[in-house]
């Protein structure tokens, strides 16, 4: 079992979840329900995802929680660009938010790669 906390991924994920909470905190009311929960689930499942996985026994299931994770930021992206195309969020809010879960997904994929070849080689 690893701690969820010793990766930097998981930092860079929480950081991103923290970011995404502050910025729906002003998007319209009529979106609580809609965008804004997506938006949240989302960011929370990259960082939740990895956190479970680090709690699961073996690389094959921890694999496969970070594959959720990298499809939750995947997901998130796509959220980030429908805010801003909706002018919820600045050019200046998407451009940050895009580059923080391009790092995340950047990480993840290095940390997929690493854990996939150290399941292979076992």
């Amino acid at each position: 079992m690893k701690d969820f906390r010793d990766l930097k991924v998981w930092e860079k994920a929480h950081q991103l979840t923290l970011a995404t909470y502050k910025v729906t905190a002003e998007f319209p009311r009529h979106e609580l329900y809609t965008l804004v929960s997506q938006m949240r689930r989302s960011s929370s499942s990259i960082a939740a995802n990895i956190a479970e996985g680090c709690g699961r026994r073996g690389n094959g299931e921890f694999h496969k929680f970070l594959q959720n994770s990298a499809g939750s930021a995947s997901e998130l992206e796509y959220q980030f660009l429908l805010a801003h195309d909706l002018s919820y969020i600045s050019q200046e809010q998407y451009a940050l938010l895009q580059d923080g879960v391009t790092e995340v997904k950047r990480m993840l994929s290095g940390l997929i790669s690493r854990v996939e070849s150290e399941r292979l080689s076992h």
